[in-house]
């Protein structure tokens, strides 16, 4: 690896010049280097950490890689023909949008994916509920006899499943922030799954979001639609092929839960599949969440046999309304994925009929609207622990009519939670919050839960 001062040094050089400077070295970043560099391109690495999370691997793989860190390095990116943009870095970064002023061309990884993959693609995005529906996918695919590659804002990066023979299908989880960079997708099948106030540290409006969030409909695939959700119908593109999901009864098209001798049965059209209560994950967004990924594995004929048999099995992803113990007739629940508001009312709204909750919530609200938590919270929550950097605007929405309690940390709120408990009760983390105010990430919030409750 060439150090920073020599690279430095060579900032005054006027034949300075890259094929592509990437921005971010994450995971992402780390595998569009590897993307392009074994296309034979020069390439240079830009992040504004001194000590990127993925450097150690890539000094491991690589020799005499061009790096410029501690700041994101406007020179290089005007030296380059492209710049590649890891998700989490925003398109308003100052020296970011300097390159956009002279016209440089910026895309993502999604983008460079989408240029080179060949086998039809599934396309999920949503404030919620993405990497559920996306793994329910997975698994149908594989019982279906399907080869199918899973990646995108759920485990591997696109552009190393590229490295693998192609497969029957690739079935993607994308980010509003990774389709922002995104031009050329045009996925087999999409679907929005929700919108909810969201990352609005980083979008001026709710709108903006939206906008983004669209993005994944470009293209002439069929259009997956939530039918309850407020915002579908501005995301219609006209003489496009769709199809809805709801929680109501559905078209003869579409998939939603219909009444047969007083059982809920998920369908498509009048077609029977699986009954409300086969399913091991509940609440009513989780439903949601099966119906639409039935309609994504419709749009490449798999059988209802096989959504049947998937649906029966799968018990949820680790963090994501994860029963955690019962004991007592008193059930904890890790929700800690539950990073906005929307999630978190989903959350509770959904679990409420199975106990009295006492909720935990609190951390980083990203800047976001929190008053609709107010409503849910004082019509289904017993008590409130809160805790974070965003505790005192949670509280400030919530009724006086709310109990409600600060406490300093997770084993704080468990052990607070475990003292009011009373069988019949469940105890809930759902957030609402992002958890960069205390832990690395949602995962580590949520171990942090289950380590406290597997303690008492």
């Amino acid at each position: 690896m060439l150090c920073i001062e020599k690279e430095i040094m060579t900032m005054n050089d006027t034949d300075l010049h890259y094929d592509a400077v990437i921005v971010g070295l994450g995971k992402t970043g780390l595998s569009c280097f590897r993307y392009l560099f074994n296309q034979g391109l020069s390439l240079a690495i830009t992040d504004s950490r001194k000590s990127p999370p993925e450097l150690e691997k890539l000094n491991a793989e690589f020799n005499d890689v061009h790096l410029y860190l501690g700041e994101i390095n406007k020179e290089i990116l005007l030296a380059s023909d492209k710049i590649i943009i890891s998700p989490g870095i925003s398109l308003d970064e100052k020296n970011i949008k300097v390159a956009i002023e002279k016209k440089i061309p910026v895309l993502g990884d999604i983008e460079l994916f989408s240029q080179k993959a060949s086998a039809p693609i599934l396309a999920i995005s949503g404030s919620n509920g993405k990497s559920t529906v996306t793994s329910i996918v997975a698994e149908m695919a594989q019982e279906a006899g399907l080869r199918a590659h899973t990646g995108g804002n759920i485990g591997t990066p696109v552009l190393d499943l590229l490295r693998d023979n192609q497969p029957d299908l690739y079935i993607l989880e994308l980010s509003s922030f990774q389709l922002e960079t995104t031009f050329s997708l045009n996925a087999h099948a999409s679907v929005v799954l929700n919108i909810s106030s969201d990352h609005m540290d980083r979008y001026s409006s709710i709108q903006d979001y939206v906008n983004a969030k669209r993005r994944i409909f470009s293209g002439d695939g069929l259009m997956i639609l939530n039918k309850d959700e407020k915002y579908s119908k501005s995301m219609i593109v006209q003489n496009r092929k769709n199809i809805y999901f709801t929680l109501s009864e559905p078209d003869e098209k579409s998939f939603g839960l219909v009444k047969y001798n007083n059982e809920t049965w998920l369908c498509h059209g009048k077609n029977k599949i699986i009954t409300k209560d086969q399913l091991k994950i509940k609440g009513d967004h989780n439903i949601s969440n099966a119906l639409a990924a039935m309609a994504l594995a419709h749009s490449v004929n798999i059988s209802s046999d096989v959504m049947c048999s998937v649906l029966k099995n799968f018990s949820g992803l680790e963090h994501r309304c994860q029963l955690v113990k019962s004991h007592n007739n008193i059930n904890w629940y890790n929700d800690s994925k539950a990073t906005n508001v929307g999630a978190c009312i989903a959350s509770i709204e959904g679990l409420h009929k199975f106990g009295n909750i006492i909720l935990i919530a609190g951390g980083d609200s990203k800047g976001s609207d929190l008053f609709g938590l107010n409503k849910v919270i004082e019509k289904y929550v017993k008590k409130v622990f809160l805790l974070g950097i965003d505790a005192n605007k949670i509280s400030q929405v919530l009724s006086t009519k709310v109990d409600q309690e600060f406490v300093s940390d997770i084993n704080e709120a468990v052990q607070s939670a475990n003292k009011l408990a009373v069988p019949g009760d469940l105890i809930l983390l759902a957030p609402a919050c992002s958890s960069l105010d205390m832990y690395q990430n949602f995962k580590e919030r949520g171990d942090a839960f289950t380590a406290a409750v597997n303690a008492l």
